[in-house]
Protein backbone atom coordinates (compact mmCIF):
# COMPACT_ATOMS: atom_id res chain seq x y z
CA UNK A 1 0.00 0.00 0.00
CA UNK A 2 1.39 3.41 -1.02
CA UNK A 3 2.00 6.36 1.26
CA UNK A 4 -1.08 8.16 -0.03
CA UNK A 5 -3.28 5.15 0.69
CA UNK A 6 -1.90 4.89 4.22
CA UNK A 7 -2.55 8.58 4.86
CA UNK A 8 -6.04 8.25 3.40
CA UNK A 9 -6.87 5.35 5.68
CA UNK A 10 -5.44 7.20 8.69
CA UNK A 11 -7.56 10.22 7.88
CA UNK A 12 -10.71 8.16 7.37
CA UNK A 13 -10.15 6.33 10.66
CA UNK A 14 -9.54 9.60 12.47
CA UNK A 15 -13.07 10.57 11.47
CA UNK A 16 -14.45 7.26 12.69
CA UNK A 17 -14.73 5.81 9.18
CA UNK A 18 -12.36 2.88 9.51
CA UNK A 19 -14.93 0.67 7.79
CA UNK A 20 -13.85 2.18 4.51
CA UNK A 21 -10.42 0.62 4.71
CA UNK A 22 -11.24 -2.46 2.69
CA UNK A 23 -12.34 -2.19 -0.92
CA UNK A 24 -14.89 -4.98 -0.51
CA UNK A 25 -16.64 -2.96 2.18
CA UNK A 26 -17.51 -0.17 -0.27
CA UNK A 27 -21.16 -0.83 -0.99
CA UNK A 28 -23.95 0.72 -3.00
CA UNK A 29 -27.08 2.08 -1.31
CA UNK A 30 -30.15 -0.10 -1.43
CA UNK A 31 -33.09 1.22 -3.44
CA UNK A 32 -36.69 0.16 -3.82
CA UNK A 33 -36.98 -1.96 -6.96
CA UNK A 34 -40.72 -2.54 -6.62
CA UNK A 35 -41.86 0.19 -9.04
CA UNK A 36 -43.21 -1.04 -12.37
CA UNK A 37 -42.74 0.23 -15.92
CA UNK A 38 -46.38 -0.07 -16.91
CA UNK A 39 -48.41 3.12 -16.92
CA UNK A 40 -51.10 1.79 -14.55
CA UNK A 41 -51.63 4.96 -12.55
CA UNK A 42 -51.28 8.40 -14.03
CA UNK A 43 -48.55 10.21 -12.14
CA UNK A 44 -49.74 13.29 -10.29
CA UNK A 45 -47.67 16.40 -9.78
CA UNK A 46 -49.98 18.54 -7.63
CA UNK A 47 -47.39 19.31 -4.94
CA UNK A 48 -44.86 20.23 -7.63
CA UNK A 49 -47.39 22.55 -9.26
CA UNK A 50 -48.02 24.41 -6.00
CA UNK A 51 -44.29 24.70 -5.29
CA UNK A 52 -43.62 25.88 -8.84
CA UNK A 53 -45.81 28.94 -8.39
CA UNK A 54 -43.93 29.90 -5.23
CA UNK A 55 -40.57 29.28 -6.90
CA UNK A 56 -41.21 31.51 -9.91
CA UNK A 57 -42.37 34.31 -7.62
CA UNK A 58 -39.08 34.19 -5.72
CA UNK A 59 -36.39 32.79 -8.05
CA UNK A 60 -35.73 34.03 -11.62
CA UNK A 61 -36.66 31.11 -13.84
CA UNK A 62 -37.91 29.11 -10.86
CA UNK A 63 -34.57 27.31 -10.43
CA UNK A 64 -30.97 28.16 -9.64
CA UNK A 65 -29.61 26.23 -12.63
CA UNK A 66 -30.99 26.83 -16.14
CA UNK A 67 -30.65 23.16 -17.09
CA UNK A 68 -33.06 22.28 -14.26
CA UNK A 69 -35.71 24.80 -15.34
CA UNK A 70 -39.33 24.17 -16.29
CA UNK A 71 -38.59 24.98 -19.92
CA UNK A 72 -36.36 21.90 -20.10
CA UNK A 73 -39.19 19.47 -19.25
CA UNK A 74 -42.76 18.73 -20.39
CA UNK A 75 -45.69 20.20 -18.52
CA UNK A 76 -46.50 16.82 -16.96
CA UNK A 77 -43.21 16.34 -15.14
CA UNK A 78 -41.84 16.27 -11.61
CA UNK A 79 -41.01 19.84 -10.69
CA UNK A 80 -39.05 19.24 -7.48
CA UNK A 81 -37.09 16.30 -6.12
CA UNK A 82 -37.47 15.37 -2.47
CA UNK A 83 -34.74 12.75 -2.12
CA UNK A 84 -32.51 10.34 -3.97
CA UNK A 85 -30.83 6.99 -3.31
CA UNK A 86 -28.43 5.39 -5.74
CA UNK A 87 -29.88 5.75 -9.23
CA UNK A 88 -33.44 6.51 -8.05
CA UNK A 89 -35.16 9.73 -7.02
CA UNK A 90 -38.53 10.58 -5.49
CA UNK A 91 -40.33 13.84 -6.18
CA UNK A 92 -42.36 15.92 -3.73
CA UNK A 93 -45.51 14.05 -4.81
CA UNK A 94 -43.97 10.70 -3.90
CA UNK A 95 -43.42 9.52 -7.49
CA UNK A 96 -40.35 7.32 -7.95
CA UNK A 97 -38.06 7.50 -10.99
CA UNK A 98 -34.88 5.95 -12.24
CA UNK A 99 -32.85 9.12 -12.79
CA UNK A 100 -30.46 9.64 -15.64
CA UNK A 101 -28.41 12.79 -15.95
CA UNK A 102 -26.94 12.09 -12.51
CA UNK A 103 -27.17 15.58 -11.08
CA UNK A 104 -26.01 17.25 -14.32
CA UNK A 105 -23.21 14.63 -14.47
CA UNK A 106 -21.89 15.51 -11.01
CA UNK A 107 -23.04 12.28 -9.34
CA UNK A 108 -20.75 9.43 -10.37
CA UNK A 109 -21.35 6.95 -7.52
CA UNK A 110 -25.06 7.46 -6.83
CA UNK A 111 -27.30 9.77 -4.84
CA UNK A 112 -26.67 9.83 -1.08
CA UNK A 113 -23.85 7.32 -1.52
CA UNK A 114 -23.31 6.16 2.09
CA UNK A 115 -19.51 6.32 2.36
CA UNK A 116 -19.38 9.79 0.82
CA UNK A 117 -22.19 11.11 3.02
CA UNK A 118 -20.53 9.66 6.13
CA UNK A 119 -17.20 11.26 5.27
CA UNK A 120 -18.78 14.68 4.69
CA UNK A 121 -20.84 14.44 7.89
CA UNK A 122 -17.83 13.45 9.98
CA UNK A 123 -15.88 16.44 8.64
CA UNK A 124 -18.77 18.83 9.32
CA UNK A 125 -18.83 17.74 12.94
CA UNK A 126 -15.24 19.01 13.25
CA UNK A 127 -16.05 22.38 11.66
CA UNK A 128 -16.37 23.28 7.99
CA UNK A 129 -14.43 26.54 7.66
CA UNK A 130 -11.57 28.13 9.62
CA UNK A 131 -9.36 31.23 9.56
CA UNK A 132 -6.36 29.13 8.42
CA UNK A 133 -6.18 26.16 6.04
CA UNK A 134 -7.27 22.73 7.26
CA UNK A 135 -4.92 19.76 6.91
CA UNK A 136 -7.45 18.02 4.70
CA UNK A 137 -6.64 20.59 1.99
CA UNK A 138 -3.16 19.11 1.68
CA UNK A 139 -4.47 15.55 1.80
CA UNK A 140 -6.95 16.21 -1.01
CA UNK A 141 -4.35 18.03 -3.12
CA UNK A 142 -1.96 15.07 -2.83
CA UNK A 143 -4.73 12.60 -3.62
CA UNK A 144 -5.95 14.55 -6.61
CA UNK A 145 -2.50 15.12 -8.11
CA UNK A 146 -1.63 11.45 -7.65
CA UNK A 147 -4.41 10.75 -10.14
CA UNK A 148 -3.95 13.69 -12.53
CA UNK A 149 -0.39 12.83 -13.32
CA UNK A 150 0.51 15.58 -15.76
CA UNK A 151 -0.30 18.31 -13.23
CA UNK A 152 2.08 19.64 -10.57
CA UNK A 153 -0.17 21.95 -8.55
CA UNK A 154 -3.89 22.23 -7.89
CA UNK A 155 -6.29 24.77 -6.44
CA UNK A 156 -9.84 23.95 -5.37
CA UNK A 157 -13.01 25.98 -5.76
CA UNK A 158 -16.75 25.37 -5.81
CA UNK A 159 -17.97 25.67 -9.41
CA UNK A 160 -16.69 24.77 -12.82
CA UNK A 161 -16.93 28.37 -13.95
CA UNK A 162 -14.65 29.42 -11.08
CA UNK A 163 -11.79 27.31 -12.37
CA UNK A 164 -12.25 27.77 -16.13
CA UNK A 165 -12.23 31.54 -15.69
CA UNK A 166 -9.21 31.27 -13.39
CA UNK A 167 -7.43 29.24 -16.08
CA UNK A 168 -8.11 31.97 -18.65
CA UNK A 169 -6.81 34.60 -16.24
CA UNK A 170 -3.60 32.61 -15.65
CA UNK A 171 -3.06 32.16 -19.38
CA UNK A 172 -3.52 35.87 -20.01
CA UNK A 173 -1.10 36.78 -17.23
CA UNK A 174 1.48 34.21 -18.38
CA UNK A 175 1.39 35.27 -22.05
CA UNK A 176 0.57 38.96 -21.72
CA UNK A 177 -2.16 38.47 -24.33
CA UNK A 178 -5.92 39.09 -24.27
CA UNK A 179 -7.68 36.82 -26.76
CA UNK A 180 -9.14 33.43 -25.88
CA UNK A 181 -10.06 30.68 -28.36
CA UNK A 182 -12.71 28.08 -27.52
CA UNK A 183 -14.07 25.10 -29.42
CA UNK A 184 -17.26 26.05 -31.25
CA UNK A 185 -18.76 22.56 -30.94
CA UNK A 186 -18.43 22.41 -27.16
CA UNK A 187 -21.51 23.98 -25.61
CA UNK A 188 -20.45 25.42 -22.27
CA UNK A 189 -17.32 26.63 -20.52
CA UNK A 190 -18.34 29.30 -17.99
CA UNK A 191 -21.10 31.51 -16.66
CA UNK A 192 -18.67 34.43 -16.90
CA UNK A 193 -18.79 37.15 -19.53
CA UNK A 194 -15.82 35.95 -21.60
CA UNK A 195 -17.81 32.86 -22.62
CA UNK A 196 -21.52 33.69 -22.17
CA UNK A 197 -21.01 36.69 -24.43
CA UNK A 198 -20.50 34.25 -27.31
CA UNK A 199 -23.96 32.66 -26.82
CA UNK A 200 -27.43 33.98 -27.73
CA UNK A 201 -27.88 34.92 -24.05
CA UNK A 202 -25.44 37.82 -24.30
CA UNK A 203 -27.63 40.52 -22.73
CA UNK A 204 -25.69 42.69 -20.29
CA UNK A 205 -22.28 41.82 -21.71
CA UNK A 206 -20.27 44.56 -23.50
CA UNK A 207 -19.41 43.78 -27.15
CA UNK A 208 -15.79 44.62 -26.31
CA UNK A 209 -15.71 41.61 -23.97
CA UNK A 210 -17.40 39.32 -26.47
CA UNK A 211 -14.88 40.28 -29.13
CA UNK A 212 -12.04 38.85 -27.02
CA UNK A 213 -13.28 35.27 -27.44
CA UNK A 214 -12.72 33.47 -30.74
CA UNK A 215 -13.90 30.06 -31.94
CA UNK A 216 -12.27 27.15 -33.75
CA UNK A 217 -13.69 23.79 -34.81
CA UNK A 218 -13.20 20.34 -33.31
CA UNK A 219 -11.10 17.89 -35.32
CA UNK A 220 -10.03 20.78 -37.56
CA UNK A 221 -6.42 21.73 -36.87
CA UNK A 222 -6.43 24.12 -39.83
CA UNK A 223 -9.14 26.22 -38.14
CA UNK A 224 -6.78 26.66 -35.18
CA UNK A 225 -3.85 27.58 -37.39
CA UNK A 226 -6.01 30.13 -39.21
CA UNK A 227 -6.89 31.84 -35.92
CA UNK A 228 -3.22 32.21 -34.99
CA UNK A 229 -2.48 33.55 -38.48
CA UNK A 230 -5.34 36.04 -38.28
CA UNK A 231 -4.43 37.21 -34.76
CA UNK A 232 -0.63 36.84 -34.55
CA UNK A 233 0.80 37.21 -31.05
CA UNK A 234 -2.61 37.99 -29.55
CA UNK A 235 -4.15 34.65 -28.49
CA UNK A 236 -3.44 33.73 -24.86
CA UNK A 237 -4.97 30.24 -24.81
CA UNK A 238 -7.09 27.56 -26.40
CA UNK A 239 -9.78 25.88 -24.31
CA UNK A 240 -11.60 22.69 -25.28
CA UNK A 241 -12.92 19.38 -24.06
CA UNK A 242 -11.05 16.23 -25.02
CA UNK A 243 -14.21 14.72 -26.50
CA UNK A 244 -18.00 14.91 -26.31
CA UNK A 245 -20.20 12.71 -28.48
CA UNK A 246 -17.48 12.99 -31.13
CA UNK A 247 -14.07 11.39 -30.66
CA UNK A 248 -10.78 13.03 -31.72
CA UNK A 249 -9.41 11.92 -35.09
CA UNK A 250 -5.92 11.67 -36.55
CA UNK A 251 -4.14 12.83 -33.40
CA UNK A 252 -6.17 16.04 -33.28
CA UNK A 253 -5.64 16.76 -29.59
CA UNK A 254 -1.85 16.55 -29.71
CA UNK A 255 -1.78 18.52 -32.96
CA UNK A 256 -3.87 21.25 -31.31
CA UNK A 257 -1.39 21.38 -28.43
CA UNK A 258 1.54 21.56 -30.85
CA UNK A 259 0.02 24.45 -32.81
CA UNK A 260 -0.83 26.20 -29.55
CA UNK A 261 2.73 25.91 -28.21
CA UNK A 262 4.32 26.84 -31.54
CA UNK A 263 2.42 30.12 -31.29
CA UNK A 264 3.28 30.79 -27.63
CA UNK A 265 -0.20 30.10 -26.26
CA UNK A 266 -1.44 28.02 -23.31
CA UNK A 267 -3.47 24.85 -23.88
CA UNK A 268 -6.36 24.38 -21.40
CA UNK A 269 -8.27 21.11 -21.26
CA UNK A 270 -11.75 21.31 -19.75
CA UNK A 271 -12.30 17.97 -17.96
CA UNK A 272 -15.47 19.03 -16.19
CA UNK A 273 -17.39 16.15 -17.78
CA UNK A 274 -14.66 13.76 -18.92
CA UNK A 275 -12.71 13.77 -15.65
CA UNK A 276 -13.40 10.54 -13.71
CA UNK A 277 -15.91 9.40 -16.34
CA UNK A 278 -13.60 8.66 -19.28
CA UNK A 279 -10.67 7.48 -17.17
CA UNK A 280 -9.58 7.46 -13.53
CA UNK A 281 -6.67 9.72 -14.46
CA UNK A 282 -8.72 11.98 -16.71
CA UNK A 283 -9.39 11.96 -20.44
CA UNK A 284 -5.88 13.36 -20.81
CA UNK A 285 -4.57 9.95 -19.73
CA UNK A 286 -6.90 8.09 -22.07
CA UNK A 287 -5.82 10.15 -25.08
CA UNK A 288 -2.16 10.41 -24.06
CA UNK A 289 -1.87 14.20 -23.86
CA UNK A 290 -0.57 16.62 -21.23
CA UNK A 291 -2.33 20.00 -21.10
CA UNK A 292 -0.72 23.08 -19.60
CA UNK A 293 -3.80 23.59 -17.42
CA UNK A 294 -6.86 21.45 -16.85
CA UNK A 295 -10.14 22.05 -15.07
CA UNK A 296 -12.26 19.53 -13.17
CA UNK A 297 -15.57 19.48 -11.32
CA UNK A 298 -18.76 17.43 -11.32
CA UNK A 299 -17.23 13.97 -10.75
CA UNK A 300 -14.73 14.95 -8.05
CA UNK A 301 -17.00 14.70 -5.02
CA UNK A 302 -20.17 12.83 -6.06
CA UNK A 303 -22.38 15.89 -6.18
CA UNK A 304 -20.76 17.96 -3.42
CA UNK A 305 -19.61 21.40 -4.54
CA UNK A 306 -15.97 21.00 -5.51
CA UNK A 307 -13.97 21.93 -8.58
CA UNK A 308 -10.27 22.04 -9.37
CA UNK A 309 -7.76 23.92 -11.48
CA UNK A 310 -4.58 21.92 -12.04
CA UNK A 311 -1.51 22.42 -14.14
CA UNK A 312 2.15 23.15 -14.62
CA UNK A 313 3.95 24.75 -11.70
CA UNK A 314 5.29 27.74 -13.62
CA UNK A 315 1.74 28.80 -14.52
CA UNK A 316 0.02 27.90 -11.27
CA UNK A 317 2.65 29.60 -9.10
CA UNK A 318 1.68 32.96 -10.65
CA UNK A 319 -1.20 32.82 -8.18
CA UNK A 320 1.07 31.86 -5.28
CA UNK A 321 3.82 33.28 -3.10
CA UNK A 322 6.89 31.93 -4.92
CA UNK A 323 6.96 33.98 -8.07
CA UNK A 324 9.02 36.95 -9.19
CA UNK A 325 6.36 38.05 -11.67
CA UNK A 326 3.28 40.18 -11.07
CA UNK A 327 0.89 38.21 -8.88
CA UNK A 328 -2.40 36.86 -10.23
CA UNK A 329 -5.44 37.02 -7.96
CA UNK A 330 -6.23 33.45 -8.81
CA UNK A 331 -8.82 31.66 -6.68
CA UNK A 332 -9.56 33.05 -3.25
CA UNK A 333 -13.08 32.14 -2.21
CA UNK A 334 -14.48 31.90 1.29
CA UNK A 335 -15.99 28.49 0.72
CA UNK A 336 -13.53 27.06 -1.79
CA UNK A 337 -11.98 24.58 0.64
CA UNK A 338 -14.85 23.70 2.96
CA UNK A 339 -13.80 20.59 4.81
CA UNK A 340 -16.93 18.55 4.14
CA UNK A 341 -16.64 18.99 0.36
CA UNK A 342 -12.97 17.98 0.47
CA UNK A 343 -13.86 15.00 2.67
CA UNK A 344 -16.48 13.99 0.12
CA UNK A 345 -13.83 14.36 -2.57
CA UNK A 346 -11.35 12.20 -0.69
CA UNK A 347 -13.94 9.50 -0.11
CA UNK A 348 -15.03 9.60 -3.75
CA UNK A 349 -11.47 9.30 -5.07
CA UNK A 350 -10.82 6.46 -2.63
CA UNK A 351 -13.81 4.56 -4.05
CA UNK A 352 -12.65 5.23 -7.61
CA UNK A 353 -9.30 3.70 -6.72
CA UNK A 354 -10.72 0.62 -5.00
CA UNK A 355 -13.70 -0.08 -7.26
CA UNK A 356 -13.89 -0.09 -11.05
CA UNK A 357 -16.31 2.84 -11.17
CA UNK A 358 -15.26 4.03 -14.61
CA UNK A 359 -15.43 0.53 -16.07
CA UNK A 360 -18.85 -0.07 -14.53
CA UNK A 361 -20.28 3.14 -16.00
CA UNK A 362 -18.86 2.21 -19.39
CA UNK A 363 -20.43 -1.27 -19.30
CA UNK A 364 -23.84 -0.01 -18.15
CA UNK A 365 -23.81 2.77 -20.72
CA UNK A 366 -22.94 0.37 -23.52
CA UNK A 367 -25.79 -1.93 -22.49
CA UNK A 368 -28.24 0.98 -22.50
CA UNK A 369 -27.03 2.28 -25.84
CA UNK A 370 -27.23 -1.13 -27.48
CA UNK A 371 -30.59 -2.06 -25.97
CA UNK A 372 -32.35 1.21 -26.74
CA UNK A 373 -30.97 1.52 -30.27
CA UNK A 374 -32.14 -2.04 -30.94
CA UNK A 375 -35.65 -1.07 -29.78
CA UNK A 376 -35.58 1.93 -32.13
CA UNK A 377 -34.40 -0.19 -35.04
CA UNK A 378 -37.08 -2.84 -34.41
CA UNK A 379 -39.72 -0.08 -34.62
CA UNK A 380 -38.20 1.37 -37.77
CA UNK A 381 -37.17 4.52 -35.88
CA UNK A 382 -33.38 4.42 -36.20
CA UNK A 383 -33.47 7.48 -38.47
CA UNK A 384 -35.67 9.35 -36.00
CA UNK A 385 -34.31 8.39 -32.57
CA UNK A 386 -30.77 7.44 -31.64
CA UNK A 387 -28.61 7.13 -28.51
CA UNK A 388 -25.20 8.71 -29.06
CA UNK A 389 -21.94 9.47 -27.31
CA UNK A 390 -19.50 8.03 -24.81
CA UNK A 391 -21.03 5.20 -22.72
CA UNK A 392 -20.56 7.19 -19.49
CA UNK A 393 -22.02 10.35 -21.04
CA UNK A 394 -24.82 9.26 -23.37
CA UNK A 395 -27.27 11.64 -25.03
CA UNK A 396 -30.08 10.97 -27.47
CA UNK A 397 -31.22 12.60 -30.70
CA UNK A 398 -34.92 13.15 -31.43
CA UNK A 399 -35.91 13.80 -35.04
CA UNK A 400 -39.22 14.52 -36.77
CA UNK A 401 -40.77 12.87 -39.82
CA UNK A 402 -38.34 14.75 -42.08
CA UNK A 403 -35.44 13.55 -39.90
CA UNK A 404 -34.70 17.07 -38.65
CA UNK A 405 -33.78 17.67 -34.98
CA UNK A 406 -37.02 18.27 -33.09
CA UNK A 407 -37.75 19.82 -29.72
CA UNK A 408 -41.38 18.71 -30.10
CA UNK A 409 -40.39 15.07 -30.33
CA UNK A 410 -37.88 15.50 -27.52
CA UNK A 411 -40.76 16.76 -25.38
CA UNK A 412 -42.93 13.81 -26.37
CA UNK A 413 -40.16 11.35 -25.54
CA UNK A 414 -39.60 12.98 -22.14
CA UNK A 415 -43.34 12.96 -21.48
CA UNK A 416 -43.68 9.25 -22.24
CA UNK A 417 -40.59 8.16 -20.32
CA UNK A 418 -41.68 10.18 -17.27
CA UNK A 419 -45.03 8.39 -17.41
CA UNK A 420 -43.10 5.12 -17.24
CA UNK A 421 -40.94 6.04 -14.27
CA UNK A 422 -37.84 7.40 -16.00
CA UNK A 423 -36.41 10.88 -15.52
CA UNK A 424 -33.93 11.12 -18.37
CA UNK A 425 -32.99 14.46 -19.97
CA UNK A 426 -29.92 12.46 -21.01
CA UNK A 427 -28.73 8.91 -20.41
CA UNK A 428 -25.83 9.76 -18.11
CA UNK A 429 -25.29 6.87 -15.72
CA UNK A 430 -23.55 6.46 -12.39
CA UNK A 431 -22.05 3.56 -10.41
CA UNK A 432 -25.43 2.74 -8.86
CA UNK A 433 -27.14 2.00 -12.17
CA UNK A 434 -27.15 -1.76 -12.57
CA UNK A 435 -28.61 -4.56 -14.69
CA UNK A 436 -32.09 -4.18 -13.19
CA UNK A 437 -32.20 -0.48 -14.09
CA UNK A 438 -30.96 -1.22 -17.59
CA UNK A 439 -33.66 -3.85 -18.18
CA UNK A 440 -36.44 -1.60 -16.86
CA UNK A 441 -35.16 1.37 -18.84
CA UNK A 442 -34.86 -0.46 -22.15
CA UNK A 443 -38.35 -1.91 -21.75
CA UNK A 444 -39.89 1.45 -20.79
CA UNK A 445 -38.10 3.31 -23.58
CA UNK A 446 -39.38 0.69 -26.03
CA UNK A 447 -42.93 1.51 -24.92
CA UNK A 448 -42.27 5.25 -25.19
CA UNK A 449 -40.87 4.79 -28.68
CA UNK A 450 -44.10 3.03 -29.64
CA UNK A 451 -45.92 6.29 -28.87
CA UNK A 452 -43.17 8.19 -30.74
CA UNK A 453 -43.82 6.06 -33.83
CA UNK A 454 -47.57 6.68 -33.70
CA UNK A 455 -46.92 10.41 -33.38
CA UNK A 456 -44.78 10.32 -36.53
CA UNK A 457 -47.60 8.56 -38.37
CA UNK A 458 -50.62 10.39 -36.94
CA UNK A 459 -49.17 13.79 -36.07
CA UNK A 460 -47.62 14.84 -32.78
CA UNK A 461 -50.58 17.04 -31.75
CA UNK A 462 -52.60 13.91 -30.92
CA UNK A 463 -50.02 12.74 -28.39
CA UNK A 464 -48.18 15.73 -26.89
CA UNK A 465 -49.53 17.49 -23.81
CA UNK A 466 -48.65 21.18 -23.53
CA UNK A 467 -45.82 23.28 -24.91
CA UNK A 468 -42.45 22.00 -26.19
CA UNK A 469 -39.20 22.15 -24.27
CA UNK A 470 -36.70 24.84 -25.28
CA UNK A 471 -32.90 25.10 -25.64
CA UNK A 472 -31.23 26.86 -22.71
CA UNK A 473 -29.29 29.26 -24.91
CA UNK A 474 -31.93 31.36 -26.68
CA UNK A 475 -32.42 35.09 -27.12
CA UNK A 476 -35.89 35.46 -25.60
CA UNK A 477 -37.79 33.63 -22.85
Amino acid sequence: MGALNRRMLWWMRSLGLGGMAAADEVSKPEVNMAAKNEVKEEKRFTASARLRERAHALIPGGAHTYAKGDDQYPEDAPGFIARGAGSHVWDVDGNEFIEYGSGLRSVTLGHAYPQVVEAALAAMRLGSNFVRPASIEVEMAERFLANIRGAEMVKFAKNGSDVTTAAVKLARAYTGRELVAVCAEHPFFSTDDWFIGTTPMDAGIPPSVTAQTLKFHYNDVDSISRLFAEYPGRIACLMMEAATAVEPKDGFLQKAIDVCHANGAVFILDEMITGFRWHLHGAQAQYGITPDLSTFGKGIANGFALSALAGRRELMELGGLRTQRDRVFLLSTTHGAETHALAAGLATLFIYETKDVVGHMRRVGEALKTGINQKAEALGLSKHFEVLGHPANLVYATRDADRNPSQLFRTLFLQETIRRGLLMPSLVVNFSHGDAEVRRTVEAVGEALGVYKRALEEGIAKHLVGRPVQPVFRKRA
